[in-house]
């Protein structure tokens, strides 16, 4: 088995991280834009969010929970 390149390594990590960033974010705004505009959410409310890590491969499933507080 061969070293690890870690400079290589953490370049591919932040490229994944960084479409995983665009894309949620795309996301989460138009599903509030959305649902304020059914008048579903509005300022001073929160909306719960989770996101799934999984790396079928290793073993990896790390759940992580928060919670997006509306202006």
């Amino acid at each position: 088995m061969s070293a690890l390149n870690e400079d290589k390594f953490n370049l591919e990590i932040r490229k994944f991280l960084k479409v995983v960033g665009i894309t949620s974010q795309r996301e989460i705004e138009q599903a509030v834009r959305a649902a304020v505009e059914a008048g579903q959410l509005g300022a001073g409310d929160s909306v719960a969010a989770k996101v799934t890590l999984e790396l079928p491969g290793l073993g990896v499933h790390q759940v992580i929970d928060g919670k997006l507080e509306l202006a």
